[in-house]
């Protein structure tokens, strides 16, 4: 007997691990989030074309001991389009999640972001850090590198929305998606089928989210991050870089940099990892989190 996935199973699937899907109505749009566990909360933030389920194998791992609190953001990979004419730029999506730590009465968080999802939070607590207590910077965007480097060609792609569409079309395709030039250089492995799909579908088959991922794409300013750079060493809680060893997209010497800026932050290298280390080493993240999270804050 064969089990068909539906076209719906792919662009809706979420990991059972993640909790229920919810939503929130913000300012800024309606987001789906998933809310998983009790204890101290800890708030995933993840980054462009894909989604809550990037988290969803250390959720698995914390979630028995903490609240672990997963977002939906609109950023390429999602369910719910923004209304047309919604800001979708970097500081808007940085005012969406702060929202959402308001909304959800969280107070004291821990903040976890990767790749996009990092600069986003970057920008968060250096504007609106009131409700969160711990910072945890993964593999991420960071000063000038924003976009990075190697997905630099999404902005000439961006300015054109059929070029955009024939890309995302591709996709479908498993050698395109494990190319560089998509998730190839972002694992050490290839990603479980499920949540894959669950990334490239969304965009491929409803316009309006391939809007919002183009006008995201088009928003994207180093200058927003520079800013965000300058502003960190006035984030005094604690902070945690826990960096891939092996990361080919966002370089080891950004990791150094950031410890080094941020006045009350330590850095951990994961070994064996590229930019998703939730990915490769999905038991180390989670072990380095849950650490952080427990133990007392030191003066800066």
């Amino acid at each position: 007997m064969t089990t068909t996935t539906t076209t719906t199973d792919r662009r809706r699937w979420r990991d059972p691990a993640l909790g229920p899907a919810r939503t929130l109505d913000l300012r800024h749009g309606r987001i789906a989030y998933h809310d998983v566990g009790e204890g101290p909360a800890i708030v995933f933030v993840h980054g462009f074309l894909v989604n809550a389920n990037l988290w969803r194998k250390v959720v698995a791992r914390l979630a028995p001991e903490h609240r672990c609190v997963t977002l939906d953001l609109p950023l390429g990979a999602h369910n719910l389009p923004l209304a047309p004419g919604t800001a979708v730029d970097p500081p808007a999506m940085a005012e969406l999640v702060a929202d959402a730590l308001e909304a959800l009465g969280l107070e004291d968080a821990t903040v976890v972001g990767n790749d996009t999802g990092g600069a986003l939070c970057q920008m968060l607590v250096t504007t609106r850090p009131e409700r969160v207590g711990r910072l945890v910077l993964t593999s991420c965007d960071f000063r000038d590198d924003f976009p990075p480097k190697l997905f630099r060609y999404l902005e000439l792609i961006a300015r054109v929305p059929p070029l955009m569409g024939l890309m995302l079309q591709s996709m479908r395709l498993g050698p395109m998606l494990r190319s560089p030039l998509a998730f190839g250089w972002l694992t050490t492995r290839p990603i479980d089928r499920a949540a894959q799909d669950s990334y490239v579908y969304p965009a491929i088959e409803d316009r309006a989210v391939r809007d919002d991922a183009r006008r995201l794409i088009l928003g994207l300013d180093p200058a927003q991050t520079r800013r965000a750079a300058d502003l960190l060493g006035g984030f005094d809680r604690p902070a945690l870089i826990a960096w891939s060893a092996e990361d080919r997209v966002f370089p080891v010497a950004h990791a150094h940099e950031l410890a080094a800026v941020l006045p009350n932050s330590r850095l951990e290298l994961i070994e064996g990892a590229r930019t998703f280390s939730m990915e490769d080493e999905p038991a180390r993240l989670a072990e380095l989190i849950e650490r952080f999270v427990r133990e007392p804050a030191a003066a800066p």
